[in-house]
């Protein structure tokens, strides 16, 4: 069994660590539709990362998160004599609204390293109560990109595993 980790809060030292070990960590290969994607938005917006890009992406990578959800729904509607296996799917369900957070692990990092700006400007907004006090944006991005790593390592021991034997 996977057990979530949870979203677990770094220092700013840490987080400079953990960004360092992320922007030296191999490079997934795009799929297909990822890499068309990506193209594309780089055709009308430019190659330059920034915020706006990652807004769009960031909602665009919940679609396949939540057609999963509505599958498994259904699934857990028709496994109503298989209580042990409708629960395996639920709790999948309920780490996958975890994770619809988390996908742009690499860019993030590499985000604050082309925009050193990010140090001086401070992180001040209604959700710190929700996702933490930061020193400053670069830190907030910094642990953004490490939480999707740590997505992204649960999600491909996720995969090593049978889905619902």
């Amino acid at each position: 069994m996977i057990v979530m980790s949870g979203l677990e809060h770094l220092s700013g030292a840490a987080l400079r660590r953990e960004q360092e070990r992320t922007l030296a960590a191999p490079r997934m290969r795009d799929r297909l539709l990822a890499r068309v994607l990506f193209r594309g938005m780089d055709l009308v917006s430019g190659r330059r990362r920034t915020l706006s890009k990652f807004k769009v992406l960031e909602l665009i990578a919940r679609v396949p998160y939540q057609a999963w959800e509505q599958a498994a729904y259904v699934a857990m509607t028709h496994t109503s004599r298989a209580p042990d296996f409708a629960r395996r799917i639920f709790d999948r369900v309920r780490e996958s609204r975890h994770q619809q957070d988390n996908e742009q692990w690499h860019e993030y990092m590499e985000f604050v390293r082309e925009c050193p700006e990010l140090e001086r400007e401070p992180f001040e907004s209604v959700v710190t109560a929700d996702y933490g006090r930061f020193e400053s944006l670069a830190d907030l991005f910094r642990q953004i990109g490490y939480d999707e790593r740590v997505h992204k390592e649960e999600s491909l021991a996720w995969m090593a595993q049978p889905r619902f034997a």
